[in-house]
């Protein structure tokens, strides 16, 4: 049995290591590149391009958002003779009545624009997508979900890249209209930054697979066809368009300094939704797709690595809730099998993880500060809590891979948002928040238990070289409860 667990702990904590180089290679390629990426327009500049284009706005029950969409989209400095923009209203309240007002107003105004409701809304988002498509008039197309507030410069800013007939895809930064509501969104933007800096743009500058993130990016039109279209079959369908259309050789353009406004998620249970979405939809795309990655011939062996870890990337939060569950009965085995020493003084490289993954969100945290030393201390606060906020999510989005890799089935659960600005804005008693307590938030708030239990058994021994761990995943595993029970009851 000691065996068997010594052997799972170092299987997973390879894995961390793994992709901790990974990610360091990342880092690299960012910091060799980054101050390319203000140059890259100029040599598109001086030309007039205006070509075609559909907004696409796929949209499901947002009635608290919806009005601030379509109207950021219909004010595009853009030619209007070029430009349309379809409404793929889904939904099934008064939303529906709210975009048929305001498309009917900008209708007025003379812009191409039309509210398209499916009689079959089959597919979720993908199938409206599709949908809109094989009607769309545009060589190229914008998709934007409801929490986006794009600039009215977003195409001008963009669709000259195209210009290139390599460029199938030009995906742009998230920015976040209500970074600063809650710690919560305060740890999502962390992470979403380090993801909209150095994951997407060390791929893109090494020439790896990057995705298109579902929304403030264009299409050609023809990268969509040749890639074989929207696809429903995965939670993720941007994601697995981006794999089928870059296996075509169409090649995708990340633009950091082009920023899009969304909204993050300010209730727990909503995050939770998002999380278990786009970890399970991962995980599906890493079965339908890797294989394909792995034996197309026009990849080199670092950009298949770097596609393996991309898109099992989910796949860490089964390696991060393995280690802690196994950490415990690892650190009895450590107090009465002192002959195992050795292994326990090599377990320590895996502190080598934490550091390559502190680099990596050091050098996107701290891009934006003139002051390093103010930069560091608000790094050194925000970027534990970010760990623990991760570990705490292990054993949900765990549940979600697992899934995703058996094959199993379930809707898609849309995120919903509440119209937040900064520190303004509620979200509680409004319409779409309606969450239950699930038997998963129980569990989590058992884990958390059985952390302090082992920090318990640190006390008890003296030994306190995993306090610091146990610490931080009873802590981790106790907010998600304490704020998932919380919000539940205050919706």
């Amino acid at each position: 049995m000691n065996l068997a667990i010594i052997l799972i702990y170092s299987f997973f904590s390879i894995f961390i290591i793994l992709y901790s180089i990974v990610q360091l290679s990342l880092v690299y390629s960012y910091l060799k590149n980054r101050k390319r990426i203000a140059k890259d327009l100029e040599k598109f500049s001086e030309t007039e391009y205006f070509p075609h284009v559909t907004i696409q706005l796929p949209v499901y029950n947002e009635l608290y958002v919806i009005e601030r969409l379509i109207d950021s989209v219909a004010n595009f400095n853009y030619p209007k003779d070029k430009l349309e923009i379809q409404v793929l209203d889904d939904s099934s309240d008064e939303t529906v009545e709210i975009i048929a007002k305001r498309v009917a107003y900008w209708k007025e105004k003379g812009l191409d624009i039309e509210q398209i409701i499916r009689l079959e809304r089959v597919g979720f988002k993908a199938g409206a997508l599709d949908y809109g498509m094989k009607r769309c008039k545009g060589e190229y197309i914008a998709i934007f979900d409801a929490d986006f507030v794009p600039e009215e410069d977003f195409l001008l800013k963009t669709i000259p890249y195209f210009q290139d007939p390599e460029i199938g895809v030009v995906q742009t930064r998230w920015e976040h209209l209500n970074r600063e509501y809650s710690l919560l969104t305060r740890l999502q933007a962390f992470a979403l930054d380090a993801h909209f800096s150095v994951e997407q743009g060390g791929r893109n500058f090494a020439g790896h697979f990057i995705n298109f993130n579902g929304t403030a990016g264009v299409w050609r039109k023809i990268a969509i066809e040749d890639g074989g279209g929207w696809k429903a079959d995965t939670l993720t369908e941007d994601l697995d368009l981006s794999y089928r259309s870059q296996l075509k050789g169409w090649k995708f353009l990340f633009k950091e300094e082009i920023g899009s406004p969304a909204e993050l998620p300010a209730e727990m249970n909503a995050l939770k939704a998002q999380q278990f979405r786009w970890t399970k939809g991962a995980a599906e795309c890493t079965v339908k797709n890797l294989g394909k990655v792995m034996k197309h011939n026009n990849y080199n062996f670092w950009t298949k690595v770097n596609a393996v870890f991309h898109l099992m990337n989910s796949f860490l939060f089964i390696a991060i809730f393995s280690i802690a569950m196994l950490s415990l009965p690892l650190f009895m085995i450590k107090q009465y099998h002192p002959e195992l020493q050795t292994f326990f003084h090599f377990a320590t490289i895996s502190l080598f993880s934490f550091a390559v993954i502190g680099v990596m969100y050091f050098t996107s945290f701290t891009k934006s500060y003139e002051n390093k030393g103010i930069a560091f201390l608000h790094f050194m606060y925000y970027f534990p809590l970010f760990l623990s906020f991760s570990m705490g999510l292990s054993f949900h989005n765990s549940i979600a891979v697992l899934e995703g890799y058996a094959g199993k089935k379930s809707p898609f659960v849309r995120t919903p948002k509440f119209s937040l600005t900064k520190k303004a804005g509620d979200w509680k008693g409004k319409k779409y928040n309606k969450t239950k307590v699930k038997w998963v938030t129980i569990v989590e708030g058992i884990l958390s238990s059985y952390f302090i239990f082992g920090m318990f058994l640190c006390f008890s021994f003296g030994d306190y070289g995993m306090l610091p761990f146990f610490f931080m995943l009873s802590l981790g595993f106790g907010v998600i409860f304490y704020y998932s029970i919380r919000h539940s009851f205050q919706r």
